[in-house]
């Protein structure tokens, strides 16, 4: 060794100061010299290590243990928790139904009658959705409501659960000549090249528990599939997304259970008030978020998915990733509040295969964590060395679906 690095100092000059390391030490311990110098730039800053967690492992070995165990603040990170117990109750492909039904007849473009909207709790229903529906009902021949618009629950639009809102929001969807340029953009973006729907609704809204009695079912809307919802979800950290699904999967309580079951940690690990991560309570040690992502992975691979099916990668997806620097293929979720930053997921190594990383940081440094984090996954991937081959978690095996699409509705009666 000593020998070698004589002659890498005579053909290159001064190795540089990680050049040596690698050299002399191996990885796991370059891994660990990494981490007290993570810890010690944090302390210096004014962060105490007591308030941060570390947590890297591959399948098979830990490699970096800083307060591993201990349950600590961790924001959207709990959305790991929540995509891990939703899709362990439901199939991948679940879609939530949206029905329109109508009273009275179609004549000459008119709706003599009432429009009814059957909610499904769709959480990704929104404005290209609901474009969608009013093309349909041009197909039907409704051009004109001369009833009212009836709501019955539940439904949300746009992330907002408010009926009233709702209402206004699907009504303003249905005509394009009403359109905001909000849903100009998303028509731009999503629908290009597809009609732009105009059906106008001259009464006034009603909601009600119940169909009415003499609705005649039209239309069946079928929601993107519960695993790409998941993976929106999770691009844009959507928190309305979340408490739908974590209410879905039983609750914040639930949801912890059986993340934890899952990870294979001690319940005092997952600690959870809501789905969504929202609040300083929502306390997840880095040793079960680690878990909780690689029996995400276990889970998916039983039903023919994948990790990169429902967890943002970088250099593919943006929304929480677009001004991170991560290296090209990295699977992860982000949590951050206003005193929390905190980065989970996976990449490729040549050395170990697939490892896991939690990094997890308290105080109210945002950027500069993330800053911190995003050079220790990159430590991590030159260290244990890119893998040229990433395994079959970081392989899309999901069926491409996008919003708006009209294939996703059904016509159950036409006049």
């Amino acid at each position: 060794m000593l020998e070698l690095l004589a002659m890498l100092v005579w053909y290159w000059g001064q190795p540089p100061l990680e050049t040596l390391q690698l050299l002399l030490f191996p990885p796991q311990v370059a891994l660990h010299q990494y981490r007290d110098r993570y810890l010690e730039a944090l302390a210096q800053a004014g962060f105490s290590p007591h308030q941060q967690g570390i947590w890297v492992q591959s399948t098979q070995q830990l490699l970096v243990n800083h307060q591993g165990d201990r349950p600590l603040s961790a924001a959207s990170v709990t959305k790991i928790a929540t995509s891990l117990a939703v899709l362990d109750k439901y199939p991948f492909d679940y879609r939530f139904l949206t029905r329109i039904g109508t009273t009275g007849s179609i004549q000459k473009g008119v709706l003599k009658g009432d429009l009814v909207l059957i909610g499904g709790n769709d959480p990704l229903f929104v404005w290209e959705e609901a474009i969608a529906i009013g093309n349909a009902l041009n197909r039907l021949g409704i051009r004109q409501v001369q009833g009212d618009l009836v709501i019955v629950p539940p439904l949300q639009m746009n992330f907002y659960p408010e009926p009233q809102t709702v209402a206004e929001l699907f009504k303003l969807a249905l005509d394009w000549r009403r359109w905001t340029p909000e849903i100009q953009a998303a028509y731009a973006q999503h629908l290009q090249g597809q009609p732009r729907p105009q059906v106008s609704i001259a009464g006034a809204t009603r909601f009600q528990g119940t169909l009415p009695a003499n609705v005649r079912i039209r239309l069946e809307h079928r929601s993107l599939p519960l695993g790409e919802i998941v993976r929106q979800m999770n691009i844009y950290s959507n928190n309305e997304i979340a408490e739908t699904l974590a209410a879905m999967a039983g609750g914040a309580a639930r949801v912890a259970q059986v993340a934890a079951r899952k990870a294979n940690v001690p319940p005092s690990e997952i600690q959870l008030i809501n789905g969504s991560g929202l609040g300083e309570e929502n306390r997840i040690s880095p040793r079960a978020a680690c878990g909780m992502l690689l029996a995400l992975q276990e889970m998916l691979a039983q039903k023919n998915h994948s990790l990169a099916d429902v967890l943002p990668m970088a250099g593919r997806d943006r929304g929480t990733l677009a001004n991170r620097q991560l290296p090209v293929a990295t699977l992860v979720k982000t949590g951050s509040l206003w005193n929390v930053s905190a980065l989970v997921g996976v990449l490729p190594t040549a050395k170990h295969g697939t490892v896991c990383f939690a990094l997890l940081n308290r105080g109210d440094n945002l950027e500069g964590f993330r800053r911190q984090q995003d050079r220790y996954v990159q430590h991590l991937s030159q260290t244990l060395q890119p893998s040229p081959q990433p395994g079959a978690e970081f392989q899309s095996t999901a069926t491409a679906s996008r919003l708006g699409e009209p294939q996703r509705i059904k016509v159950l009666a036409a006049e």
